[in-house]
């Protein structure tokens, strides 16, 4: 997964400030606007030069003191902006930090760039400090370019040129830059060009990847059909589903969860008798939120249809699905069918009834629980900002909000994120102030991110952010039940487990968030009711802040089973079973 590039004698006179600068001029020339960077020696050429460039208006620098957290902002600032990111560490165990945030921007077809500096490739093997193999160690997750010390500036951009170019896959790439001593020019020299520093970059590719040009296949209509949007669908998938007359399962991160066809309670109809008569089911984007999802998908009596995502990968879990590259049209043919017309009207009136049922349970929940902070955070980014921004943490706040996110309107600007390509909790407020410093709200509001305690207590070191540095209108909503109650959801979570449950699931913390926040500087607010998190939603007041929701986890597996019966609603439904 690697290549060398300029291990023989190279140009006469070649400095590291000269290869450091085509490097990021390359970069700029590709579409890059934002750099991240954790502070090293190795990587002194490429840190001064990031900061001339940022001084001539060139790109925005962040400097963090945490190499893990630096990739997670700048997968975070990939996500807001839709650009190539470079994140940029010295040699050493300092690249290794990166692993996570490669391995997620790989399956979420993320374009990170990673800029690892090293030394000369004779020194690898030799015992010299702070030097490894760093070529090829994000494997299969991301290509690898070596450029030796002997590559000439603009042999360098070349190279970076041809990396960052159309013809490349999406998603994390990996520059490894070997730097020769001496690091530094002589005083006075200049790091940036202002002749060469115009702020519009020299291309707009976007690190999109390439479009693919397939002409979509047509679908007949016929079978009961439902469209299924994952993370990253994208408004095609409600197109789709509106096209077919179909009733539409999106996740909150699709980007599809707007209009008529979108059933919001999907995930506790899929456990009832409705999901029996799915006969064709079509996948857009990357579903991951629930087991109803799952089992419907690898069911042997229902066709599948799947739709590769940018990355080249399509969501099929049973490895049956027919692949296709691009999101079906459909035939006009028969869009009148009474059939049809009853499918998608059955869906609509059991969501409806489902919703109802939901609401009223967890209304009826003691304040304050979890599902109820889902409920009021998805109410605010449905009626509040024109253009709201969400990240939400993996685990339960992400399956909470599915079921409380209110379906949105089409034409609103509503921006609801996750790092979904693995699922992990590894750098969510990193990712989230990334994505915020981004998309600042036209309207004056907030961006806002939806964690759980231990996900925020994992990326802590996202809190750290320097006097000098970008800051985000963020406010960081953290439900707080003391450990880890997703687990009680599982079959880890039954009584006959209850003796080792609290050990090593569980996992209670104790930490007091707000002697946390107050080290760090960073502002804080508990709140107890949904009237107190509402109003903390709607303060208007700049800067990064912690509102901690506290609740409790005792009741999470009966609640969960209380929804789950939910779906028996429509069991004596008249047109059950009824052919198309």
């Amino acid at each position: 997964m690697s290549r060398v590039l300029g291990d023989t004698p190279g140009e006469l006179g070649v400095t590291s400030h000269d290869r450091a600068v085509a490097v990021l001029r390359a970069l700029i020339k590709a579409g890059m606007r934002e750099v991240v960077l954790a502070p090293g020696s190795r990587s002194a050429p490429l840190a001064l030069a990031a900061h001339a460039a940022e001084i001539a208006g060139a790109l925005r620098l962040h400097v963090r003191i945490d190499e893990r957290t630096a990739g997670f902002l700048a997968l975070g600032l990939a996500i807001g902006s839709r650009r190539p990111v470079a994140v940029v560490t010295t040699s050493g165990t300092a690249v290794g930090n990166l692993v996570p945030a490669v391995m997620e921007a790989h399956h979420s077809g993320r374009p990170l760039v990673v800029i690892s500096a090293d030394r000369p490739a004779e020194l690898r093997g030799t015992g010299a400090n702070q030097t490894t193999w760093q070529t090829g160690i994000f494997g299969r997750f991301a290509p690898c370019v070596d450029l030796a010390a002997t590559l000439g500036p603009d042999a360098t951009a070349d190279a970076v040129t041809h990396v960052m170019g159309p013809e490349s896959p999406r998603g994390p790439v990996h520059l490894n830059v070997q730097f020769d001593s001496p690091l530094l020019p002589k005083p006075g020299m200049p790091w940036w060009s202002a002749a060469r520093s115009a702020s519009t970059p020299e291309s707009t590719q976007t690190g999109e990847g390439v479009q693919v040009t397939h002409r979509p296949p047509t679908l007949e209509r016929g079978p009961r059909t439902v469209v299924v949007a994952g993370d990253e669908a994208g408004p095609a998938a409600r197109a789709l589903a509106e096209a077919g007359g179909w009733p539409l399962l999106a996740e909150p991160t699709s980007g599809a969860r707007v209009g008529d066809h979108a059933i919001r309670a999907y995930r506790i109809l899929l456990g009832g008798p409705l999901a029996t008569e799915i006969e064709r089911v079509i996948v857009v984007g990357h579903p991951t939120l629930s087991r109803p999802q799952t089992a419907l998908l690898t069911r042997d009596d229902v066709e599948l249809i799947a739709i590769r995502g940018p990355g080249g990968v399509a969501t099929d879990p049973a490895g049956r699905a027919a692949v296709v590259d691009v999101v079906p049209e459909v035939t006009a043919e028969g869009a009148s069918d009474p059939a049809e017309v009853a499918w998608l009207r059955r869906w609509r009136a059991l969501d409806t009834q489902v919703c109802q049922g939901l609401d009223a349970l967890v209304e009826a929940l003691p304040e304050l629980d979890a599902l109820q902070v889902a409920a009021v955070v998805g109410r605010a980014e449905t009626e509040g900002a024109e253009s709201a921004t969400l990240f939400v943490g993996s685990s339960n706040p992400i399956r909470d909000l599915d079921l409380m996110l209110p379906v949105g309107r089409v034409g609103g600007r509503r921006f609801v994120v996750a790092n979904r390509g693995l699922a992990g909790i590894d750098g969510s407020v990193s990712t989230a102030i990334g994505v915020a410093l981004t998309r600042p709200p036209r309207d004056g509001g907030r961006s806002v991110a939806l964690l759980g305690d231990v996900t925020f207590l994992h990326d802590t070191t996202g809190l750290a952010i320097g006097p000098h540095e970008p800051r985000p209108d963020l406010t960081v909503i953290v439900v707080n039940d003391n450990g880890g109650s997703i687990f009680s959801l599982l079959e880890q979570g039954s009584p006959e487990y209850a003796a080792s449950f609290e050990r090593v699931f569980a996992t209670p913390h104790g930490v007091d968030l707000s002697a946390l926040c107050q080290a760090g500087g960073t502002a804080y607010r508990c709140v107890r009711t949904r009237a107190e998190l509402a109003a903390a939603l709607a303060d208007p007041s700049p800067g990064l802040r912690v509102v901690e929701a506290r609740v409790s986890r005792d009741a999470r597996r009966a609640t969960a089973v209380a929804i789950a019966a939910l779906s028996r609603i429509g069991e004596d439904d008249p047109m059950s079973g009824a052919s198309p």
